[in-house]
């Protein structure tokens, strides 16, 4: 018998880029003071207090939860959306909860019934999942910030990140309408991966959902948020897609029927974590401290910081080949990630992320200067 050929997913996938960053990792551990990992974006801030207490308060709770989530996460979602970023007309039925915004984007193309044929737009600098979820799915990808490389073509799906990760860069105004009136006219869906609206530091950062960019209108337009990084719950998987009714519609049959459910204990977490500015405010604060040890530092050794005006990150330079600077950074302790982790664009510029420890930074701008 004539053995049955396995189709393996994970051989059509990229290698697993951090996992390339053993060397230097462990170069940077050899550092008499130890290492500073300014590698991954990963909170490192306590829960607060009254997300924890939300979560305790339905750990007894035996019985499944809903895959859209409670009335009252939803609800929350709605108002902290108009609340912290001006974003109004929202249906609390068209909020639908996901086990981090990661798996999110990563199965958006293939819930959305892409496959074969159909063209997806990512960023040129772009996360790898946007990448990965293009593969999973077998679209064709094409990395573009400027629509006008597309020409003619349409495009089933467009991936925007404002702000981005990595370079921090902050898409204006005139820049969000033109993206949403081309893929009007070609009845595109576009996906806006919005997970640090909420860490702006220069100028104003602008929702895919806000008025001024959709004029109250949402048709064929999703927006990603995630409470990781604003609120510290990376560590409970924590986001959530709104927008189209319709689209959200269709996406939560599909997770109905797929099990992708939210533990209700997040849920309710969530819930306080929406309802609450406080923790967030603080947060933001000290991230905004953090940022401007590391900001002088950077520069101070000599370092070109480009965009960076938003986001838990600063895009460096100083002219060379990203692994270069990364060897530069591991002789002193540090971690960084190369820039070509997020597409060719990168090969010249690192990414140093601000989620570390108040003593962490200050070791690390101790080490730059």
């Amino acid at each position: 018998m004539k053995a049955r050929v396995r189709r393996s997913v994970a051989k059509n996938l990229p290698d697993f880029p951090w996992d390339s960053l053993s060397e230097a990792k462990a170069k940077a551990a050899a550092h008499p003071d130890g290492i500073v990992n300014l590698s991954v974006g990963t909170p490192v801030d306590p829960v607060a207090p009254v997300i924890r207490d939300a979560l305790a308060s339905v750990a007894a709770e035996p019985g499944y939860p809903t895959t859209h989530g409670t009335e009252e996460l939803r609800e929350a979602a709605v108002a902290a959306l108009a609340r912290r970023y001006g974003i109004t007309g929202l249906d609390p039925a068209a909020v639908l909860p996901a086990i981090g915004t990661k798996e999110m984007i990563a199965w958006l193309p293939t819930l959305l019934g892409l496959g074969a044929g159909d063209l997806v737009v990512i960023p040129e600098l772009a996360y790898p999942t946007y990448e990965v979820g293009g593969l999973l799915a077998g679209v064709r990808l094409i990395r573009a910030d400027g629509l006008n490389r597309l020409g003619p073509e349409g495009a089933a799906l467009v991936f925007v990140n404002s702000p981005s990760n990595p370079t921090g860069k902050v898409l204006g105004l005139d820049h969000l309408r033109k993206v949403v009136d081309w893929a009007r006219s070609r009845d595109a869906i576009v996906v806006s991966d919005e997970c640090y609206l909420g860490l702006t530091w220069e100028g104003e950062a602008l929702s895919i959902l806000h008025p001024s960019v959709c004029d109250g209108d949402h048709t064929n337009l999703l927006a990603v948020h995630s409470l990781s990084k604003t609120s510290n719950l990376a560590s409970y998987r924590a986001g959530f897609v709104t927008g189209d009714a319709e689209l959200v519609a269709d996406l939560l049959e599909v997770r109905k029927h797929s099990g992708m459910m939210m533990p209700l204990p997040i849920q309710a977490a969530m819930t306080a974590a929406l309802n609450d500015d406080e923790h967030e405010n603080i947060q933001r604060e000290k991230y905004r401290a953090r940022r401007d040890v590391l900001l002088a530092a950077v520069r101070g050794a000599g370092f070109t910081v480009d965009h960076s005006e938003a986001g838990l990150y600063l895009w460096a330079t100083r002219g060379e080949e990203c692994r270069a600077t990364v060897d530069w950074f591991a002789d002193r302790g540090i971690l960084v990630a190369p820039g070509e982790f997020y597409g060719p664009g990168g090969v010249l510029h690192v990414r140093i992320a601000l989620t570390a420890t108040d003593d962490a930074i200050d070791a690390a701008a101790r080490r730059l200067r």
